[in-house]
């Protein structure tokens, strides 16, 4: 006989651990991976909604300075307006409560403790590409220029180093789409081949809109003809000539051109067809030069400092004068609820920003550290480099810090760059020493192939492999061909049909 089942209900306790983020923690973790323009919006926002919270100017004696070695040290040092006993009363709970429940939120042990309250001046503190199903166009005018670039260089198969030179050209386009970067000084600057750096940027002028990364209004205007297949010898020589059709100087152009006077009409209604700035169409508000969060500079000992752009820290207080007047005031207990809840706000935000300024510093501190080699002697000698070893050398989470890279920038000597400029991937080394940056191993290949003289001296991967070998870099054949593909560089076989065709 089957048995029969009973269904029965019954109350059943269980205890277990769950936790939500509150929305102050959110904000918090959104606050370390604002840009400085994001967050001055932010910031404004919060001063004209919060009566209690008031923006200070800044001098330049209270900028923000560490050295490397001991990024917080002069941040400690100062008074604290505020005061951490004052937050955490605020707040209802203590310091080390606040930040433990965001770590528990996302599930790692201590992501936020690692930027808690430490009591540095809590006055410093004023401190996507879209992808759907809409198109490029579409997607283009909702954002800056920039963010269109970085669009479509993340479909390209650029290598490493090439990525980075690339975003610093991207960085440098001005709002109409051109590029006012001087190459050959900015080769000086990385220690690197100027036609690198033109080999990147021919593949960034083919990027939408047809036009972009121009030098001047003849190359602009080139680019497009040239897309449209219209760029014939004598629409070459009209284009070396604008200031005669700006003239007006029609008989002087179809002389210089060898065209007839139809021909002429036609060509300059092509000219006027073309757009003279094919990056007015974007966001021009947030569309702006690259405003660096760090300043790096040398000292007369050769050590490096660091210290952070006070123009990116607007300074941000609480009024407590304004606070205890409207609190006498507060008659009933909703108006009481929201001057209580005004300087919780507001505690939390001073202290929140405060934070981020240290995070930033501290983990600026330790790039300028790990990457001393690109500095003193530049691109070749950039470190391998992950989040994660500088989240282990300065006891914070690694999700911690690609918060604090993402969306900063950092000015050198060599130049202003993105934080996340300095990190690559890592090739070890044949010996068991030192591991080699990838960027600086494609650059060895690069330089291996184009050392080649002859069909007789063309260089197979196996090759270079074994020339990388002797050099102390470990590296297998299969890698040497994905750098070299990324690169648009041919095989060795592609290589000697062109020797042997070149005579």
């Amino acid at each position: 006989m089957p048995t029969l089942m009973a269904l029965v209900t019954r109350l059943e306790f269980r205890q277990g651990q769950t936790l939500t983020l509150t929305p102050q923690l959110q904000q918090a973790i959104k606050l370390l991976q604002m840009s400085a323009q994001e967050l001055d919006a932010f910031v404004q926002t919060e001063i004209e909604a919060n009566p209690l919270l008031v923006a200070q100017g800044i001098d330049d004696q209270d900028q923000i300075i560490a050295d490397p070695d001991d990024a917080r040290h002069d941040l400690e040092a100062q008074t604290d307006e505020i005061g951490l006993q004052g937050a955490a009363e605020a707040l209802d709970m203590g310091s080390e409560d606040l930040f433990a429940e965001a770590s528990l939120g996302e599930q790692h042990s201590g992501e936020l403790n690692e930027i808690a309250y430490a009591g540095a001046p809590t006055d410093l503190g004023r401190i996507e590409r879209h992808e759907g199903s809409e198109g490029f166009e579409d997607r283009a005018a909702q954002g800056t220029l920039a963010d269109a670039m970085r669009s479509q260089l993340a479909i390209r198969p650029l290598d490493g180093r090439a990525q980075s030179l690339a975003h610093i050209l991207i960085d440098s386009l001005d709002d109409a789409g051109y590029l006012r970067l001087d190459l050959a000084e900015l080769a000086t600057r990385l220690d690197c081949r100027l036609d690198e750096i033109e080999q990147v940027l021919t593949t960034l002028q083919g990027f939408e809109p047809v036009g972009v990364f121009a030098r001047d209004l003849r190359e602009c205007l080139a680019l497009q003809l040239k897309d449209k297949n219209r760029l014939d010898p004598a629409m070459d020589s009209l284009l070396d000539h604008l200031d005669v059709l700006a003239r007006h100087d029609h008989a002087r152009l179809r002389l210089l051109c060898g065209v007839s006077d139809e021909d002429l009409r036609d060509m300059i209604a092509e000219i006027r067809a073309l757009n003279p700035r094919p990056g007015a169409g974007y966001d021009q508000g947030t569309a702006q030069t690259l405003i660096p969060d760090v300043y790096v500079r040398q000292n007369r000992d050769f050590s490096w400092h660091v210290e952070l752009n006070s123009d990116t820290l607007p300074r941000l207080l609480i009024d407590r004068r304004y606070h205890a007047q409207i609190s006498g005031l507060a008659k009933s207990e909703a108006d009481k609820v929201f001057v209580s809840d005004c300087l919780a706000n507001a505690t939390w935000l001073v202290k929140s920003l405060d934070q981020r300024a240290k995070t930033i510093l501290k983990v600026a501190s330790e790039i300028v550290k790990q990457q001393e080699g690109f500095l003193n002697l530049g691109l070749d000698y950039l470190r391998p480099l992950t989040l994660k070893t500088v989240a282990e050398a300065i006891g914070m989470h690694e999700s911690t810090v690609s918060r604090v890279t993402a969306n900063k920038a950092m000015a050198t000597p060599r130049g202003t760059f993105e934080l996340k400029f300095f990190f690559t991937s890592a090739i070890a080394a044949c010996d068991g020493g030192s591991a080699h940056s990838s960027q600086s191993v494609r650059q060895r290949i690069r330089q291996l192939i184009q050392a080649e003289h002859c069909g007789q001296d063309v260089l197979s991967d196996d090759k270079l492999v074994e020339l990388l070998q002797k050099e102390g870099i470990d590296i297998a054949r299969r890698t040497v061909t994905k750098y070299r593909e990324a690169m648009g560089i041919g095989s060795s076989v592609d290589r000697r049909r062109l020797f042997k065709a070149a005579g």
